[in-house]
């Protein structure tokens, strides 16, 4: 199965590289290529930054005003999806949700370090292949508490751009 890649392009930080992985999470990869071809995540910031866990964007502006996008199905092993048996590694991409898990939308993390702990739990769907050294620029940001978030970067991270670069 051919793996769509993308351009992620983080402002004053570099440029990633990720494969998607339609085969393990389609409907996670259909929605996530539609919000990009919407342009939905430029100006989007990084709004968590967890050092030798992950990083989470997709959801806030550089405001804090949050963004919606509709929720989607949860497609991991713990939510019934016997097709995902990705491993929350370092450099993969899963998505962000509540408790419910059926509430993925807009929101995605990129994982800093391996995490054992989340596989099964949350819809992996892609992994960085170029640009791992990016990840490690943002882990290293310095963070602090805004309004009832933990880990938020006192300077904003921001997305410029995510770009489909191959289908």
């Amino acid at each position: 199965m051919k793996h769509p890649k993308i351009k992620i392009t983080v402002r004053e930080y570099g440029e990633m590289i990720a494969e998607l992985y339609p085969e393990k999470a389609p409907k996670t990869v259909e929605n996530f290529l539609g919000l990009i071809q919407k342009d939905f995540f430029s100006g989007l910031i990084f709004h968590r930054v967890i050092k030798g866990f992950m990083i989470q964007g997709g959801g806030f502006n550089e405001g804090f005003e949050q963004q919606h996008a509709d929720a989607i199905p949860g497609e991991f092993l713990a939510n019934g999806c016997m097709l995902n048996d990705l491993r929350h590694t370092r450099g993969v991409l899963s998505m962000a949700r509540t408790s419910d898990p059926n509430s993925a939308s807009s929101q995605f993390f990129i994982m800093h370090k391996d995490s054992p702990h989340l596989d099964a739990q949350y819809a992996g769907f892609g992994k960085v292949t170029e640009g791992l050294d990016v990840i490690d620029k943002i882990a290293n940001v310095k963070t602090g508490r805004l309004g009832w978030f933990d880990d938020v970067p006192k300077t904003p991270v921001v997305i410029d751009k995510i770009e489909i670069i191959e289908e």
